[in-house]
């Protein structure tokens, strides 16, 4: 977790153990702060690493790595002298800069991916909204083959599935996110990986739906048009407070990342909305149990 400490025009970092993402956006949000209340512009910050407002820019963000060298010069610019807080800054830099789980897997992803990998593995709240398929993190391993496979597989299929259920291991860890998934009736038409695949795929739903940190509601087609139809996107919340809550689109050979307030204000909204005009749990857990008699 990320601690409140004392202020010195700036908040000072200290230990988290939300992986290397996480830690790179809070430090960021740090080094902001600093530079922010010294008045400095990004383009005088870039001169002090020998670099631009860009990087300046990406490094606030948490968009890259950090150079301890930078970090040192920044903190130098910004009027940090003591020697135990400065280690600080730089030992939660080192931390940030540590690949997390799924850098082995990393020969699979694309790179816009990775940003997501470490924001999910670090969130206290995920809430999903999926159209036509059982989200990642509910799917069993046969489902996941039959939804990175596509119809094909290759020398790589059963690292791709292992890394599915490698993601999966955050619902059961010690401090679970809460995990809110939206799915809408669709999906559990679409007989992903043949008959017998999905019975067992809605089974599982069945069973997660019993962990006390998973909700799953379906949206049945008698509610009708619904504010998010055809789109499918996650809103990510964590537990430190410097950082905003995040929204996830993904694309074909893309995604997006919303932080913008107008931005996430819409898609709480439509989130709410869907959870309203969605069966309830207890509902949705009966929507499933009878479809799966059926299958």
């Amino acid at each position: 977790m990320i601690a409140e400490p004392e202020n010195r025009g700036g908040k000072q970092p200290v230990e988290a153990e939300r992986g290397p993402t996480v830690l790179r956006i809070a430090l960021g949000g740090q080094l902001r702060k600093l530079r922010e209340s010294k008045r400095i512009t990004r383009e005088a910050a870039g001169d002090a690493i020998r670099g631009s407002h860009a990087k300046i820019s990406r490094l606030e963000l948490g968009r890259s790595s950090f150079k301890e060298r930078d970090i040192r010069d920044l903190l130098t610019l910004y009027g940090i002298t003591d020697p135990e807080e400065r280690e600080s800054f730089l030992d939660l830099a080192r931390k940030a800069n540590e690949p997390g789980w799924w850098h082995r897997y990393g020969d699979l992803l694309p790179s816009w991916f990775g940003q997501y990998l470490g924001l999910e593995h670090a969130a206290s709240k995920i809430r999903t909204y999926e159209s036509h398929l059982v989200p990642g993190l509910l799917q069993t391993p046969d489902y996941a083959r039959a939804v990175v496979t596509l119809g094909y597989e290759d020398a790589d299929t059963d690292r791709r599935v292992a890394f599915r259920q490698r993601r999966q291991e955050i619902l059961h860890r010690n401090d679970p996110p809460v995990v809110w998934a939206v799915i809408d009736e669709a999906a559990l038409h679409r007989p992903v990986g043949g008959p017998e695949v999905h019975r067992s795929q809605m089974e599982h739903l069945l069973d997660l739906t019993r962990l006390p940190n998973v909700t799953i509601q379906v949206v049945p087609f008698s509610a009708g048009e619904h504010p998010a139809a055809g789109s499918s996107f996650t809103i990510l919340r964590f537990a430190e407070p410097d950082l905003p809550d995040i929204v996830y689109l993904e694309q074909l050979t893309s995604a997006l990342y919303l932080d913008r307030r107008e931005d996430l204000a819409l898609y709480l909204s439509v989130m709410d909305r869907l959870s309203v005009q969605a069966a309830t749990p207890e509902k949705s857990r009966s929507i499933i149990a009878e479809y799966t008699k059926g299958l």
